[in-house]
């Protein structure tokens, strides 16, 4: 008999820790995975999106600490949008929208100069 895939086997947590500063800034990003042996991390920034099931629209956290610098932005920019437009041809197959994104993420990533220009 086949699996059933609609089933919750397993569950694992990923825990954010955002140290603010007196004025309510970011200053340090920490996260976890329940599965990880490394403990916490350190990060600079982090992008959350999550859809809602019921109201059908995009719920967003996106937060940086004061140390990020703006070529450290361009790049995670860069590498965001390229994982984006991955994600969207592996959820949709959609071949030609999907080149198009990365035809923007190339153009994106030599404006900003984290890529070399052609």
């Amino acid at each position: 008999m086949g699996k059933d895939t609609n089933k919750v086997v397993q569950e694992n947590n990923i825990q954010l820790t955002v140290g603010l500063n007196a004025d309510r800034t970011p200053i340090k990003i920490e996260w976890e995975a329940s599965d990880s042996q490394n403990g916490p991390e350190e990060c600079k920034a982090m992008l959350i999106s999550l859809f809602d099931k019921a109201h059908k629209d995009t719920l967003k956290i996106d937060l940086w600490t004061l140390e990020m610098q703006v070529n450290e932005m361009d790049r995670f920019m860069y590498q965001t949008l390229r994982g984006l437009a991955d994600t969207y041809y592996r959820a949709t197959n959609n071949q030609q929208l999907s080149n198009d994104f990365m035809r923007f993420v190339q153009y994106f990533g030599e404006k900003t100069e984290t890529l070399p220009k052609k």
